[in-house]
């Protein structure tokens, strides 16, 4: 019997490169290739890149290295959106034989012939405007939950941002397809399902630019709320002027969506937000936080946040965290600016000097760990539902609830991927909340 080659893949970045990563694998499994794990010895290591994090090229050539010393005669292809910004560049790192663009990731096992090294990274990639089709994408079997991509690309011209030169336009799955998926998923023990997508609020635009919505993420919420055999729906981030009222109201009395949401907020100063070219003001983002607090007392916000834009002084600054500080959020996820080619931001005056950005970060990532520590504290004493994850992490087993509090237990392989009614008792010395067991449900 013939021997079947190995593929290894590495995934930087979001939950969106999460399921594409996954749905990539399949497609070479069918292809005869059987996956291995990144530590192993592979024939071909695939990575799929981002271009959102900082030091892009350098986590990169880390992970090109890793791959290399692991066996230096294998394939290495690099996908994503990293690898459409600056294809040349990646091809020149040493070790690299193929980079594929946005709409060529998905075809990669017909750009391969007998996985022999290159002399040269060999360049297939598109000029964005192509990437107008939809390729729908899920995660399974990589971890406890499964993301789900419903929606690519966007249509937002956000002055410091590269992802719609890296996604292209705005364009969704059908409904009929995401709700396929959802059920595919369902079948295979998996208990949480994450909605993802670039802009999944503007959820409903078809292909080849179809500007006209033949649904609305409102309507796809609700359908997906009907899947039998999905315990729970989480929504990944989205945006504020995207969040509606009547989406929040159903969350709140839905049977499978948790009352958990993400929103990038970015800057609590209007004079920034309008620098970022962001659709909305720091108003509409007080009604949204006030609409969930009002349906969902115990629900879980999150916020994006970037320090450090140009243009941003002290006072603006100061008026972010106040405007955070003061809101009834749960956590935040903090981005210290850094310039992007081809982004309006990048050529902006008033650049902030670098130590004045890492400061500022360093303050937001404290209101952080307060506000966490507040909403756990909030949450201490009442009955919440765990899914516990699959790692052994130095004798004991996290999960989180609906409500995205972590907590901890000891190690039991026996809990792994199960829902459990719990107790929160107290908080521990890493931040993660201890409990009781009520009942076991699933």
């Amino acid at each position: 019997m013939e021997n079947r080659k190995k593929v290894a893949f590495y995934t930087l970045g979001c939950k969106l490169n999460f399921s594409e990563t996954s749905t990539i694998a399949r497609n070479l499994q069918d292809e005869g290739f059987d996956r291995v794990d990144f530590e192993e010895v592979a024939d071909m290591y695939v990575i799929n890149t981002c271009s959102v994090t900082e030091n892009a090229d350098k986590q990169f050539k880390q992970v090109v290295r890793k791959a290399m010393k692991l066996n230096d005669k294998a394939f290495v292809a690099a996908v994503g959106c990293y690898a459409q910004l600056k294809p040349e560049e990646l091809a020149a790192v040493d070790g690299v034989d193929l980079v594929l663009g946005a709409t060529e990731k998905f075809k990669l096992a017909d750009y391969i012939n007998d996985l022999s090294k290159n002399d040269f990274g060999e360049v297939h990639s598109c000029e964005i405007a192509e990437a107008d089709f939809y390729v729908g994408s899920y995660s399974i079997g990589d971890r406890t939950r499964a993301f789900l991509k419903v929606q690519d690309g966007c249509d937002y011209k956000c002055t410091y941002c590269t992802i719609p030169l890296a996604r292209g336009i705005s364009r969704s799955d059908e409904l009929e397809n995401v709700l396929k998926n959802a059920a595919e998923i369902s079948k295979q023990n998996i208990k949480e399902i994450v909605l993802t997508g670039v802009n999944i609020g503007d959820y409903g635009k078809g292909e080849f630019g179809n500007k006209k919505h033949e649904h609305t993420f409102l309507e796809l919420v609700q359908e997906l709320d009907k899947v039998e055999g999905i315990e729970r729906l989480r929504i990944s981030s989205i945006e504020p002027n995207l969040l509606k009222n009547e989406t929040i109201e159903f969350v709140s009395k839905s049977r499978t969506f948790v009352p958990h949401f993400h929103i990038p907020l970015q800057s609590g100063s209007n004079d920034i937000l309008k620098l970022m070219k962001r659709r909305y003001q720091r108003e509409v983002y007080t009604e949204r936080v006030n609409k969930i607090r009002e349906v969902m007392p115990h629900a879980c916000i999150g916020v994006d946040v970037i320090v450090g834009f140009p243009g941003e002084t002290d006072e603006h600054f100061l008026e972010t965290y106040h405007f955070l500080n003061d809101m009834d959020i749960s956590y935040l996820h903090v981005f210290t600016y850094s310039e992007r080619d081809n982004t309006e931001a990048a050529v902006m005056e008033g650049v902030v000097p670098g130590n004045v950005r890492a400061k500022r970060s360093k303050m937001m990532r404290g209101l952080s760990v307060k506000k966490r520590r507040a909403f756990y504290e909030s949450q201490l004493g009442t009955n919440r539902t765990v899914l516990f994850e699959s790692e052994n992490k130095e004798g004991y087993i996290h999960g989180f609830t609906e409500n995205y509090v972590k907590v901890k237990t000891p190690w039991n392989p026996e809990l792994v991927n199960t829902l459990h009614e719990i107790n929160l008792t107290k908080i521990d010395e890493d931040g993660s909340v201890r409990m009781d067991f009520v009942t076991a449900l699933v």
